[in-house]
């Protein structure tokens, strides 16, 4: 050792044996490396994902807010719709949210969540922005039925706008369809026709929009044309209706829920 010290002789020999263990370290310490390297890079990638999950959930928070704005511009739009609607007929009016639709077949029912704490009472005319939608038939103190136009166990008086002629429209259970029945062939009645409720039934009230004729078929060997006619309320999208009736009628309503309260 003194000698290599003093004279340098062993420095080429550690130079040749760096050389050759320099590999052995580099193979020991490459797991070592690979394991840093993956693991900065893995975390590197962990954050880019948590970023992107992050600006995801923010995209669908703005899309979400965006379409609730969108849902409740249409909402007003639809209640400006139904309040100017009211003006048309009687005064008095009752929006109603719809609770549940009956999906049986051949029954078109709605429940509402107005009833008699409200003044809602059974045959209470239902209406849309459109026209008649049906009436209501069982209440409850905060909640009522309401049987469509399009019920087989529906029937509305209804007069041809064009020309006064009186006639009856019933469901047949159809979500889009009215039946016109007894109707003689010679009737003076077409496609396009606009139906209005006549008001005979001292229930619905009178020249408000029903239906519109779609189908008139006239076989001269029967005594009777067929005919059907398109409900112009909206009965199977509507999300809000119309409870209308007179002003007496409402005050006297009002009056007695006070005096039960």
């Amino acid at each position: 050792m003194t000698l290599d010290h003093r004279e340098g002789t062993m420095q080429g020999i550690r130079s040749t044996l760096s050389l050759v263990v320099y590999p052995l370290q580099y193979t020991v310490n490459l797991p070592f490396r690979l394991g840093e390297w993956a693991d900065t890079n893995l975390r590197s990638h962990q954050s880019l994902l948590e970023q992107n999950a992050q600006l995801r959930e923010r995209q669908l928070e703005l899309e979400f807010r965006q379409l609730r704005l969108e849902a409740l511009e249409t909402e007003n739009q639809r209640l400006r719709a139904l309040l100017q609607s009211s003006s048309r007929q009687w005064e008095q009016v009752l929006i109603a949210e719809l609770m549940a639709v009956s999906y049986e077949p051949l029954r078109r029912q709605l429940l509402l969540n107005k009833g008699s704490h409200h003044g809602v009472f059974e045959g209470h005319p239902v209406v849309d922005a459109q026209g008649i939608m049906g009436q209501v038939i069982e209440t409850s103190r905060y909640t009522s039925s309401v049987l469509l136009l399009t019920d087989p166990r529906h029937a509305i008086p209804v007069q041809v706008n064009r020309n006064g002629l009186r006639t009856l429209a019933t469901g047949n259970g159809s979500p889009d369809s009215l039946d016109i029945r007894h109707m003689p062939n010679n009737a003076d009645i077409v496609e396009g026709d606009l139906l209005i409720s006549s008001g005979l039934d001292q229930r619905f009230p009178a020249g408000y929009p029903v239906a519109r004729v779609s189908q008139v078929i006239r076989n001269p060997s029967e005594p009777f044309a067929t005919i059907q006619a398109s409900p112009l309320a909206h009965l199977e999208q509507a999300r809000e209706v119309l409870l209308v009736w007179p002003a007496s009628a409402f005050e006297e309503a009002l009056a007695e829920e006070e005096e039960d309260a």
